[in-house]
C-alpha cells in the first residue's frame, strides 16, 4: 500500500494553484472540471508520477472550522519534504512567503512552517 494522493483544503482553487505552482515549484498535473469545483492536483517536478497534492474545496461545513482551528493552534495541516530548511525558507521568505515558525531544529530535525495563503499552515521538514 502507499499514498497515491493527499489533499490540502482551499477556499479558492485558481488561487492555491498559482501558490503551489508558481511560489512552492510544483506542477500541475490535472485539471478536471466536476462542476463548480476541479480535481486540481499538483505534484513534484522531481516526481511527476509520485504523491498527487489534491487542491480540494473547503466547502464542506466541517472543513473551514476544522482549517481555522488548526491555524489557530499553530499545528501545520501537511508536512512537504526538502533538502535545506534553511535555504528554502530563505528563498520563500525572499517570495514574500509568511512564516509562523522560522526554522527550528528539534533533536536532529529541522522545520519550519508558513501559511500557504489558502488558509492552511504547512510543515517543510529536512528529508
Amino acid at each position: 500500500m502507499r499514498i497515491y494522493v493527499t489533499s490540502v483544503l482551499v477556499e479558492d482553487q485558481e488561487k492555491a494553484l498559482r501558490f503551489y505552482t508558481d511560489v512552492l515549484g510544483f506542477v500541475k498535473k490535472n485539471d478536471i472540471p466536476l462542476g463548480e469545483a476541479r480535481w486540481l492536483t499538483v505534484v513534484s517536478p522531481e516526481d511527476s508520477e509520485g504523491t498527487e497534492l489534491l487542491l480540494e474545496p473547503d466547502s464542506h461545513p466541517a472543513a473551514r472550522p476544522f482549517k481555522e482551528a488548526l491555524a489557530a493552534d499553530g499545528i501545520p495541516l501537511t508536512s512537504f519534504a526538502v533538502d535545506d530548511v534553511a535555504a528554502e525558507f530563505n528563498r520563500l521568505r525572499g517570495l514574500g512567503v509568511q512564516f509562523t515558525q522560522e526554522p527550528l531544529e528539534m533533536g536532529g530535525v529541522t522545520t519550519a512552517v508558513f501559511d500557504d495563503t489558502c488558509g492552511n499552515l504547512i510543515q517543510i521538514v529536512k528529508a
